[in-house]
C-alpha cells in the first residue's frame, strides 16, 4: 500500500515543560479509509534520513497551528514541500496545509471572519458542502495554482497547483461525521489508486 508522510501540529504543555506532536486520530482513520498507510512526520529533525528511510508516496500537510506559531514545524512542512517538489510527489494541504501551501509559494493570507465552527457551500470546480474551522484565508491564490473552490463569500476554499501533483482544501476531511465520497474520491485521484503490498 501507498504511504502517505502526514505533519504534526505542535501542542505545548509549560506545565509538564513539553512540546508535544500530535495528529488528529481521525485523519488517520480517513487516509486508512482511502486506503492508504499514513506515516507522521515528527517535527525539528533533519528530514533527508527519515525521508529516505520511510520513503513516502505522497505527503499530507494537516491542520492545526498557525504558520509562525512553531518555527520547527514551519521547517519540517517546508523540508517536506522541498522533497515533494524535487522528486514531483503529489502533495494534499488541509486548513493550515492549504496555507502553508500558499505561503511557500510566496502567497499572503489575511484574517477572515464567519469560517470558524460552521458548514460552507463550494462553487467552482468543487461543488460541494464542507466544514470550516479557520480563522485565515488566503489573500489571493499563489502563484502556480488554480483556485478550484470558493465558498459563498468568495473566499478561496481550494486550490490546485498547474504543474504539480498539489492541491489544498481549507476544509477538513476527517472531520465529517462521516467520510464523504468526494473527499474520498478525490484523495485516491492526486494521490493515485492505493495498491496492494506484494
Amino acid at each position: 500500500m501507498k504511504v502517505v508522510a502526514v505533519s504534526q501540529r505542535v501542542d505545548s504543555h509549560p506545565e509538564r515543560e513539553e512540546n508535544r506532536d500530535a495528529l488528529d486520530q481521525r485523519l488517520i482513520g480517513f487516509l486508512l479509509a482511502a486506503g492508504f498507510v499514513p506515516v507522521p512526520v515528527p517535527n525539528g529533525l533533519p528530514l533527508d534520513h527519515w525521508l529516505a528511510a520511510v520513503a513516502p508516496h505522497a505527503i499530507l500537510l494537516s491542520g492545526g497551528n498557525d504558520i509562525g506559531q512553531c518555527l520547527a514545524r514551519d521547517r519540517t512542512e517546508s523540508g517536506l514541500l522541498d522533497h515533494a517538489r524535487a522528486r514531483q510527489l503529489p502533495v494534499l494541504g488541509i486548513c493550515r496545509g492549504m496555507q502553508m501551501l500558499a505561503h511557500w509559494s510566496g502567497g499572503e493570507l489575511k484574517p477572515v471572519t464567519g469560517h470558524v465552527r460552521t458548514r460552507h457551500r463550494l462553487s467552482g470546480r468543487i461543488v460541494a458542502e464542507v466544514n470550516s474551522y479557520h480563522g485565515l484565508a488566503l489573500a489571493d491564490c499563489p502563484q502556480g495554482f488554480d483556485v478550484m473552490a470558493r465558498s459563498e463569500d468568495g473566499e478561496i476554499e481550494a486550490i490546485r497547483h498547474r504543474q504539480l501533483p498539489w492541491e489544498g482544501w481549507m476544509w477538513h476531511p476527517e472531520r465529517e461525521a462521516d467520510f464523504a465520497s468526494h473527499d474520498l474520491k478525490r484523495i485516491r485521484q492526486l494521490f493515485g489508486e492505493p495498491h496492494s503490498s506484494q
